[in-house]
């Protein structure tokens, strides 16, 4: 019986279920938001704010503490570096689930988890790439060009 059971265990054993949240929350602090199904953005809510909490701490036993479910050390870095002092005067909510309707294949709720308040990152990554699609020429606008200014 699941009588008072607080977890859903998404229909895999307990190591599989671990490993997939643990991909799932280095996804989700490498990208700031991931799309996923609903129950397993629910699943993975109270993992990542645990470790939002711990990152705040900035603690070396904290470090360890996220290290042991976030193997990417690259990805702690960034959360204890980037992530956490955005959050330093938060009390928890660090992350939004944001519904977007059934998967057209199996008919799975889909959903976005997002960091709270990382809007503008995600603003300025865009920005970043289109300022480098407008500076990259295409070879043959480069042939094009190198004609011109021979002509002239």
């Amino acid at each position: 019986m699941r009588h008072r059971k607080s977890f859903s265990q998404l229909g895999r054993p307990a190591s599989h279920r671990r490993a997939m949240l643990a991909n799932l929350v280095t996804q989700l602090f490498m990208h700031k938001k991931i799309r996923t199904t609903t129950a397993k953005a629910k699943a993975l809510r109270p993992l990542a704010e645990r470790l939002i909490t711990f990152a705040k701490q900035g603690t070396l036993h904290a470090r360890r503490l996220v290290l042991r479910i976030v193997r990417d050390q690259q990805v702690v870095r960034e959360l204890f570096a980037d992530i956490a002092p955005v959050y330093a005067t938060r009390n928890g909510g660090y992350t939004r689930i944001v519904k977007l309707g059934r998967r057209s294949g199996d008919g799975a709720e889909l959903a976005y988890i997002e960091l709270v308040d990382f809007e503008s990152v995600r603003k300025e990554k865009k920005e970043k790439k289109e300022k480098k699609k407008t500076v990259r020429e295409t070879p043959a606008e480069k042939k094009a060009e190198e004609q011109n200014e021979t002509e002239e």
